[in-house]
């Protein structure tokens, strides 16, 4: 399995790293058989799973029976889980407590959390306690009100100095990684060369360190994705085919046929 170290080592030797973002056992168990190099339980499965407007009612406890079963398909994969809503942001000792449940509970190898300066001195805080943290900036779901929609960060010239900042000192806090979610890809090579930490990115362009996607999205669960999301299959439309192939043949009393049938 791979460590903290594994992802530093790869940012060092130019290595790609590739991370994908599931929810369960089956899917999870896919990602360990292709490889990928780490599996993010992200909090996007309040909207992916359960049909959500957004990741803000996601609990710790949904939280940890995802990460366990993905655990479970995949153990020996480098797993990440979200920190959800308000799981950190009140108090120190509240963010110590979540994430160690969770480390605890699901087997998992390192906590992420959204946020720039607001978050640094909970992310030391884990970080001293022997709690990996990966980081997250650009586009936060997390703060979708306050930014007034899921669109793209780091556009102005304000907003950029500000990411960056916001970069360097996550670093500082003690993060082995920061995501960079929906920014302009310039900023993205900026960032990525001006830390020491890989970065991975979501909508950032083809500079960062490494690349994540949702396992749903690039798969081609549903009707529309993101710009950028590359739709590595059209999963809903074969999915939809065989369900219909199925009522047919039921119908027809195709199925279940001989080979199918007890004797």
């Amino acid at each position: 399995m791979k460590t903290i170290h594994d992802f530093l080592r790869a940012k060092e030797e130019g290595k790609k790293i590739t991370m994908i973002s599931t929810y369960d056992y089956w899917s999870a168990r896919l990602c360990e058989k292709a490889e990928i190099d780490c599996i993010l339980v992200g909090d996007s499965v309040g909207m992916v799973v359960n049909g959500l407007d957004t990741t803000l009612p996601v609990t710790v406890d949904e939280m940890i029976y995802h990460a366990k079963a993905v655990r479970r398909g995949a153990p020996d994969t480098f797993i990440v889980v979200d920190m959800p809503f308000l799981s950190y942001q009140v108090k120190k000792e509240d963010a110590v407590y979540n994430a160690g449940r969770i480390m605890k509970e699901t087997g998992c190898n390192a906590v992420k959390i959204e946020g720039g300066e607001e978050v640094a001195e909970v992310i030391q805080k884990l970080v001293s306690v022997g709690i990996p943290v990966m980081g997250h900036l650009g586009l936060t779901p997390q703060s979708v009100h306050a930014l007034g929609g899921y669109k793209v960060q780091g556009k102005t010239e304000e907003e950029q100095k500000r990411i960056l900042r916001d970069a360097k000192i996550l670093e500082q806090a003690g993060v082995f990684a920061v995501v960079l979610e929906a920014v302009p890809s310039k900023l993205a090579k900026e960032i990525t060369e001006f830390l020491e930490v890989p970065t991975i990115g979501i909508g950032a362009g083809k500079e960062t360190d490494g690349q994540v996607l949702v396992f749903h999205d690039m798969l081609g669960f549903f009707d529309r994705s993101p710009k950028f999301v590359k739709r590595y299959m059209e999963g809903g439309r074969l999915i939809k085919e065989a369900l219909k192939n199925f009522k047919k043949e039921v119908q027809e009393g195709i199925f279940p046929g001989k080979e199918h049938t007890y004797d």
